[in-house]
């Protein structure tokens, strides 16, 4: 058991009851594994899926993640990490968003049915009543909750809280004795709810769950942790060639915890990674790179993307197809030109790519956002590590 908590251990930050955790483990009975989600709209990328990597050992050891869609709780809405109150969901936004949640995390977890099974909230909270419910929340003091720094901020700030967002981490906390849960692998921003499910079982004569926070990586930039608004994030969904360009583009500071925390390469290798400066850095972060391609899309796929990385960017080549756009007389500055090429990015997504100097102009670095541009023919136009386009003038 000691291999099975060391392999875990790569990506841990903290372990809540190590040892009944290792005194399951030896007990040879499935785990129940918690992985509960609110059914929000999901855009999963690498930082997620540090969890659902340690759930897929688990389970290729014949222990079962139940998935629990927390459609109740959506609808209550989770205040974490936010400073005014969520929008509620319909049910049909609900269900479509649960849909789609599955379908990503299975690029990661086995989902046959030995070691997987799909449970939702409303299974519990919609039949239970209200003197029950309300039998719940007077297991919790006002003063645990208020304990929780980001309800303590918003007070400071003179922001309301809604009393079921007060709730809500009650509710969560229920969810780890309903289930039966042996076992939860979450961000440390979940552990006051996660700690919560602890306390319920105790409270209700069951096993108290082990909680594991996983460690949390910056983004591609280097600063903030992983985030859509950001636009710093390695989709699930994105394309091998995607993810290789994204890979290749982050500080040199980033190519050691990514690869420790993203890959299974072998640590002493990762620790080689870290060491490397100059030519040898861009081929360390070239290793990592393959080495995340190859763990979602095979060796074959990431072998093709490193190839053709090398040739377009190591002989300084453009790709030798790329879409073309055709433009109006109204585009005038790099930031227009750039919205022409990009039009489900946000402005200031794009004022950062500018900015960070990731765009240029027939290989001359554009980085404001107000310059003129001249549109002759064939122009090409890269933004961020792997885009590029053809201009042409209507």
């Amino acid at each position: 058991m000691n291999a099975v908590i060391d392999r875990l251990r790569r990506t841990t930050d903290l372990i809540i009851g190590e040892d009944d955790l290792r005194e399951r483990l030896e007990s040879g009975r499935p785990l129940r594994i918690k992985y509960g989600v609110d059914c929000t709209a999901p855009d999963l990328h690498l930082g997620h899926a540090v969890n659902l990597w340690m759930m897929r050992q688990l389970q290729d050891l014949g222990h079962r993640v139940v998935f629990l869609l927390g459609d109740l709780t959506t609808r209550v809405g989770d205040p974490t990490g936010r400073s005014e109150t969520r929008p509620v969901l319909t049910p049909a936004q609900i269900d479509a968003n649960a849909a789609s949640f599955l379908e990503q995390v299975s690029l990661v977890l086995r989902t046959d049915p030995d070691v997987f099974e799909v449970r939702r909230n409303s299974e519990w909270y919609d039949a239970m009543p209200v003197a029950e419910l309300l039998g719940l929340f007077a297991q919790v003091t006002q003063a645990q909750l208020m304990s929780r720094d980001m309800f303590r901020e918003r007070v400071a700030a003179g922001r309301e809280i809604a009393v079921h967002e007060l709730v809500y981490p009650v509710l969560q906390g229920y969810d780890s004795f309903a289930m039966q849960s042996d076992l939860t692998i979450v961000g440390s921003d979940q552990l006051f709810n996660e700690q919560l499910g602890r306390h319920f079982q105790q409270r209700l004569g069951a096993p108290p769950q082990v909680v594991i926070t996983t460690t949390i990586t910056p983004g591609i930039d280097g600063r903030a942790k992983q985030s859509k608004s950001l636009n710093n994030y390695i989709g699930l969904t994105d394309s091998p060639r995607d993810k290789f360009g994204k890979l290749m583009s982050i500080p040199d500071s980033l190519v050691e915890p990514y690869a420790r925390v993203y890959t299974e390469l072998p640590l002493d290798t990762v620790a080689a990674l870290a060491d490397a400066t100059g030519p040898a850095a861009r081929d360390a972060k070239l290793r990592l790179a393959a080495a995340v391609v190859t763990r979602y899309h095979g060796a074959g796929i990431a072998k093709s993307e490193l190839d053709a990385f090398r040739h377009t960017f190591s002989e300084r080549s453009g790709p030798d197809e790329m879409p073309e756009v055709v433009v109006t007389g109204e585009v005038a500055t790099a930031f227009d030109l750039l919205r022409a090429v990009r039009p489900n990015d946000s402005n200031s997504a794009l004022r950062r790519l500018l900015q960070q100097g990731a765009v240029t102009i027939n290989g001359v670095r554009m980085d404001d956002p107000a310059a003129a541009v001249e549109l002759d023919a064939g122009v090409v136009l890269k933004s961020g590590a792997r885009t590029w386009h053809r201009i042409t003038r209507q």
